[in-house]
């Protein structure tokens, strides 16, 4: 379980076949920028860009990290080296939650329309796969490439965020451009809401 609060931007050095799996899935290497490593133990988890992944080696200032078939299917940018990643580590249970329950597991990929300055901040306006459009609420949680973030506005399959000029500096997220896809995960009680009430 993750906060969507990214404690480091990353980079992926290194992409190659799994061991001993043929061509399913792959094997990343990943420098951790500030990313402090020292209480990580192979088998720990962390979000990578909002996927949640689990360590299999440590090394000087960096981990790797092994990505199924599966999920590389279900995500975008994981098998793409030199690609700035977000990182977070699994949240302890006493910890302060500032952003939200993030499981990191990514819902769907979605592509940014706009990112434009807007005073001080910057409005980013992302569509939407119909799959996830019922879980989406004004003033509601998305996480996109694990950042946690709040819904302003939905319009169709469009929704947009205010970004914070710090959210900016902590995260990968200054680097947007329309027509860039970026992973998001739907807040997960809208999800178990909908799947109680059969909607």
């Amino acid at each position: 379980m993750f906060t969507g609060i990214i404690q480091a931007v990353g980079e992926i050095k290194q992409v190659q076949p799994m061991k001993n799996h043929g061509n399913q899935g792959l094997s990343l290497s990943i420098a951790t920028g500030k990313l402090d490593l020292s209480d990580v133990l192979p088998g720990d988890s962390i979000a990578v860009n909002g996927v949640c992944l689990t360590v299999t080696a440590l090394a000087d200032d960096l981990f790797t990290v092994d990505v199924s078939q599966e999920t590389l299917n279900c995500t975008y940018g994981l098998n793409q080296v030199a690609m700035r990643v977000n990182l977070e580590k699994a949240m302890r249970l006493s910890d302060r939650l500032g952003g939200h329950l993030v499981s990191g597991h990514v819902d769907a990929v979605g592509t940014v329309v706009k990112f434009e300055s807007v005073g001080e901040s910057f409005e980013l306006i992302m569509r939407a796969p119909e799959s996830i459009l019922r879980y989406l609420a004004h003033k509601g949680s998305i996480t996109v490439n694990g950042v946690s973030l709040t819904i302003n506005q939905i319009e169709a399959h469009e929704f947009s965020i205010n970004l914070i000029p710090h959210t900016l500096a902590m995260t990968t997220l200054n680097a947007l451009i329309p027509g860039m896809r970026v992973n998001l995960e739907t807040d997960m009680l809208a999800r178990y809401v909908a799947k109680l009430l059969n909607i």
